[in-house]
């Protein structure tokens, strides 16, 4: 397999708010390379409002949405590829936050909860956890939780 790269640009800017006394908006987009344009913010359990927009996606969340998400499109594949009729899928993921082993703030644990709803013929609770721990082991976010981060910054001129 070669190699992939994927971009996503973030822009925030701070408009007329003082910045120096902490009241500015946390609220920000995100520009993918499809085209795509998330609004982003701060949680607001980590930045109260107005600061943080409740409406936005925060950073915790969209981790804990890309785990999911690539579960959900392996397992698909995984379920076809094996003759399985997939209805419907719903996962209700949960990520918990708190000290890593460094004493550090990290998201700890993320739980996937997917409920699915098969057409024609039903797997065995035993066919249906084999599918879910393949697609596990496919998910690229999930074998890429412990990746490198890098930073690179230059300073705009």
């Amino acid at each position: 397999m070669s190699d992939h790269v994927y971009t996503a640009t973030t822009v925030w800017a701070r408009g007329d708010q003082p910045f120096s006394d902490k009241r500015y908006s946390r609220r920000h987009d995100i520009h993918f390379d499809g085209g795509h344009v998330m609004p982003a913010s701060s949680s607001p359990l980590s930045v109260r409002v107005p600061y943080s927009d409740p409406a936005a996606v925060d950073p915790e969340e969209s981790f804990i949405g890309s785990i999911s998400s690539c579960h959900l499109l392996w397992f698909l594949d995984i379920a076809c590829r094996a003759g399985w009729v997939v209805d419907g899928y719903r996962d209700e993921a949960i990520g918990v936050m708190e000290p890593n082993a460094e004493g550090r703030m990290a998201i700890t644990r993320v739980t996937l909860r997917p409920t699915v709803r098969f057409a024609g013929k039903q797997p065995t609770p035993e066919e249906h956890e084999h599918l879910h721990h393949r697609a596990h082991e496919e998910c690229f976010i999930a074998n890429s939780v412990k990746s490198e981060v890098r930073c690179e910054p230059s300073l705009a001129g």
